[in-house]
């Protein structure tokens, strides 16, 4: 799904950014260019992010090792 029209950014990208690091969304228009024109999408791009670091969390979390050690 395309999150951001004036650059044509998918989800999926905005995603993989966040994967490889960007956790704003500051980071995320350096990476990948979502959300630097009008602005338009930075909520969506915001809610993306939050959802990202949260499956992460969640992913370290199911690691029993990891748990262990937070």
């Amino acid at each position: 799904m395309i999150v951001c029209h004036c650059r044509a950014v998918s989800d999926r990208a905005i995603r993989a950014v966040v994967r490889e690091g960007a956790s704003t969304c500051r980071e995320v228009a350096r990476a990948c260019h979502a959300g630097r024109m009008c602005g338009g999408c930075r909520p969506a791009i915001a809610a993306l992010i939050d959802e990202e670091l949260t499956r992460a969390d969640v992913a370290v979390a199911s690691d029993g090792i990891a748990a262990a050690a937070s």
